[in-house]
């Protein structure tokens, strides 16, 4: 036996052996000199991998979509000080968007903190509005806090964790942890199941609102949604638990106005793991019965429910679907309402320079399905979101990534690179703005290193286009919201990638077809005519 493996573990190999063990199988994040080069070693012992970001916020985003599509604990890693000030928003991101993740932060030896203040603040109290828990390994065992900081992720509703680590305390002897078996968490009770079924029962046009926690128990929620015959509408994080091609899908719920119609028409509505969070702030305004299906109570619901189900969410739906009767509605009407919502957010407009943002996201989807590119898309926050997520479709749970609860801007090219790293077969494909791009440029050099299957196509307008629509009459000072128009295609070729432009519907689908083709990530600048966002998004949010 060698020397190297007589040698006691440390609190670094004990966090490292706690997240491989609960399936973690990377770590993001931008290293410091302290405890983050003695966990990226422990974690390469442990067969997890070390992925270098170029940003903090872009490194919690790929843990976070990395924590959702695989279901978890997503671990970014940073130094003290400006990293964790630099991760906060990406923090902010995993708390409002309910991904389970932890980040493992450099820290402060209490010896150091006897002289030092270069670089402190107090990290915990920074994070704490968007942490669940925080941890410091020295005020307790490395494999405690790591188990803390995982049950707390994990538990519903999910969220962020901080764990704090000193280069000191990283190299302390420490055993690595036992095995720990997470229970499941329990179905609903007979009490509950029996008052949901009372109100589906007298209902004749139930309405199902499916939301992100609906993702991991889509199957059950489509076999019910069939029993009953009735129209299901989708949050934005939601897309694809009910296909778009599904007769029964009817668009997707904000609590704004598209959405209204059906709502309107509904005496009942089934709310199946859609957290208030995913809403925009508009008053609920459906005087009709609401059941409740959650993995725990909501803090603060929009509507008091008739009736309540927490816990696991694909046995209380099993048990709704068992003797349930069939809606009076019919496949020709949920059509009209799907039909309607559609030619009401249609963002077609043709009236400026450039392709129409509609039509950049049906020629793109075309061009992938003819090479035969399936790739989950990742959406950044901004104008373009809503033709990206509106005629993007959908087949499957976690075709769509987005940041709804935050909606921050340069979530969508960390977002891609994770996805495409965890299933590199589907490779990924991001819908961005040029403002939300140049927020992190740097992740483009990170896609090219890695090498992922990777198509991102920037919606280049020179414009802060949807806050421009916010501005009203207001008189704003040139440049406010705009910038020169930035050469996307040119920086992508700088951080060593393909970098095309497209003017053109001909010109874009032919782009398309040849990053499709591509060895590595391709870069698509796309000149978008932004001149129908004000429609859209009237008739989308009312």
């Amino acid at each position: 036996m060698s020397e190297e493996s007589m040698s006691p573990s440390t609190a670094a190999d004990a966090i490292a052996a706690a997240f491989a063990a609960a399936g973690t199988r990377r770590i993001y994040g931008v290293p410091g000199g302290g405890s983050s080069l003695d966990l990226i070693a422990a974690a390469k012992v442990q067969g997890v991998e070390f992925v270098l970001a170029r940003h903090e916020t872009s490194a919690v985003i790929m843990a976070a979509t990395e924590a959702e599509l695989a279901g978890t604990p997503g671990v970014a890693l940073c130094t003290r000080g400006p990293g964790v000030g630099n991760a906060a928003n990406g923090m902010a991101h995993a708390a409002l968007d309910r991904a389970p993740v932890v980040l493992l932060a450099d820290g402060f030896a209490p010896a150091e903190r006897a002289f030092a203040t270069h670089q402190y603040f107090d990290h915990a109290a920074m994070l704490a509005p968007v942490t669940k828990v925080q941890l410091s390994v020295g005020q307790m065992a490395a494999g405690e806090a790591a188990a803390r900081a995982i049950d707390a992720v994990l538990a519903a509703p999910r969220g962020a964790a901080l764990i704090e680590l000193s280069g000191s305390a990283a190299r302390q002897p420490a055993p690595l942890p036992a095995t720990v078996a997470r229970p499941a968490p329990p179905g609903p009770d007979a009490a509950s199941v029996a008052a949901a079924r009372r109100v589906l029962a007298a209902a004749k046009r139930p309405v199902v609102v499916a939301g992100l926690e609906a993702v991991e128990a889509a199957p059950e929620l489509r076999a019910l949604v069939t029993a009953l015959g009735c129209p299901a509408l989708v949050t934005y994080k939601a897309k694809g638990v009910i296909p778009d091609a599904d007769p029964h899908f009817a668009g997707i719920f904000t609590c704004g106005a598209a959405e209204g119609p059906v709502m309107d028409a509904a005496d009942a509505v089934l709310m199946v793991g859609a957290d208030p969070i995913e809403f925009i702030p508009k008053p609920w305004r459906w005087p009709v019965p609401v059941i409740e299906v959650a993995t725990a109570p909501r803090a603060l619901p929009y509507a008091n429910p008739a009736a309540a189900l927490s816990g696991a969410l694909a046995p209380a739906l099993t048990a709704l679907t068992e003797g349930v009767t069939r809606s009076t509605w019919d496949d020709t009407a949920i059509a009209a309402f799907r039909e309607g919502w559609l030619a009401a957010l249609a963002n077609d407009p043709r009236r400026g320079a450039g392709i129409g943002p509609q039509s950049v996201v049906q020629i793109v989807q075309a061009a992938c399905r003819k090479a035969g590119f399936d790739p989950r898309i990742a959406v950044d926050a901004g104008a373009h979101m809503f033709p990206a997520t509106t005629y993007w479709q959908c087949d499957r749970p976690g075709d769509l990534l987005i940041s709804n609860g935050l909606a921050t801007m340069g979530f969508a090219l960390p977002a891609a690179i994770a996805a495409a790293l965890h299933d590199p077969q589907r490779g990924a494909l991001a819908f961005t703005g040029d403002g939300g791009l140049l927020m992190g440029l740097g992740e483009l050099a990170t896609a090219v290193v890695l090498g992922v299957r990777l198509i991102v196509v920037a919606f280049n307008d020179a414009t802060l286009s949807l806050i421009n629509i916010k501005k009203d009459t207001r008189d704003l000072p040139d440049g406010a919201l705009g910038w020169p128009r930035a050469d996307l295609a040119a920086a992508m070729r700088a951080m060593g990638g393909v970098g095309l432009s497209a003017c053109n519907e001909a010109e874009l689908a032919e782009a398309v077809a040849a990053a499709c083709t591509a060895q590595g990530p391709v870069l698509i600048d796309v000149a978008v005519d932004p001149s129908g966002y004000p429609a859209q998004i009237k008739a989308l949010r009312g």
